[in-house]
């Protein structure tokens, strides 16, 4: 097989709830709205549905290599997960290739939406305007029988619409396309905690 075979993979870590989020909410209506902008409707990857018996580690190579942009589902844990450093920086190493992301051409092939946190994520990872989803990100089924799931929708069809005009500029795929092995995940610091001082003398 040559070519693309998705048009949008989903990059996130296991840990918390953002997993539950995007079986629950995220994939389904993600595909729904796409299919909403263009015919036919773009593919996208999500390791869960991968087909069965493959041996999943080269599945998710091959289908990243494959896929045209990387949805980056930006959480704490996200940045700590070897298997998503390596998803995110072969995904650059690709914008490194074709001049991307760059002060000559800043458009990216790495769309990041915001789960969860940001305060604490490598300052590098502030660098790049990302899509907020913070105040949709309610993991629970129930969260479609309320009243702000109506602006859920609307923020994935605004999402589905970016998607699908940056999928229109992808360049032709390449066989050569970089797969970088897993770096040591970024592990950022905490702040230190304030120590409380005694009050001055009056």
């Amino acid at each position: 097989m040559s070519g693309y075979q998705f048009d949008f993979f989903i990059s996130y870590s296991r840990q918390g709830s953002v997993q539950k989020w995007l079986l629950n909410h995220f994939y389904n209506k993600l595909v729904e709205c796409l299919a909403d902008e263009c015919a036919p409707t773009p593919k996208v990857y999500m390791d869960r549905f991968m087909p069965k018996a493959v041996e999943w580690s080269h599945n998710l190579e091959t289908s990243l290599r494959r896929s045209k942009i990387m949805i980056q589902v930006m959480t704490p844990h996200y940045f700590t997960s070897g298997w998503c450093m390596t998803e995110l920086y072969s995904m650059r190493a690709r914008e490194n290739m074709l001049g991307f992301a760059s002060a000559k051409i800043p458009q990216g092939l790495i769309y990041p939406i915001l789960y969860s946190d940001s305060e604490n994520f490598p300052i590098e990872e502030r660098m790049r305007s990302w899509h907020d989803f913070k105040e949709y990100a309610h993991p629970d089924p129930v969260y479609q029988q309320t009243v702000h799931y109506f602006q859920f929708h609307k923020e994935v069809k605004q999402l589905a619409r970016d998607l699908v005009e940056l999928a229109d500029q992808v360049p032709d795929w390449r066989p050569d396309w970089p797969i970088v092995e897993r770096p040591d995940p970024i592990v950022t610091p905490r702040p230190p905690l304030p120590r409380f001082k005694p009050c001055p003398e009056p």
